[in-house]
């Protein structure tokens, strides 16, 4: 992943905890996650996924609720600068609690 960028917090058999800086513009070149929580700090702007088959998607950062994401293989690049918490699950029995987000 993008040392720059990433810094692991807390890693242990069961979670890695990376908070994430993008300066706004940085391109975070192609990396994957396990199932993850992430939790805006702070920043408000789009980010922009690409997958390796080269679709995108934009997603929309601000600062609030946790949102639970799935695993995923990508890279990004945000419009603005944003600060957010990732927390990385490293069971595989890892589900998504029913009736949340």
């Amino acid at each position: 992943m993008a040392p720059n960028n990433f810094k692991v917090l807390l890693e242990n058999d069961q979670v890695r905890v990376l908070d994430f800086h993008n300066k706004g513009g940085e391109k975070i070149p192609m990396h994957s996650h396990p199932i993850y929580l992430t939790y805006g700090i702070s920043g408000s702007g789009k980010t922009i996924f690409t997958s390796p088959d080269g679709k995108t998607r934009e997603a929309e950062n601000k600062p609030g609720p946790a949102t639970w994401n799935e695993a995923v293989t990508h890279a990004s690049e945000s419009t603005a600068e944003i600060h957010s918490l990732l927390v990385e699950l490293k069971a595989q029995t890892a589900k998504k609690p029913s009736g949340k987000d």
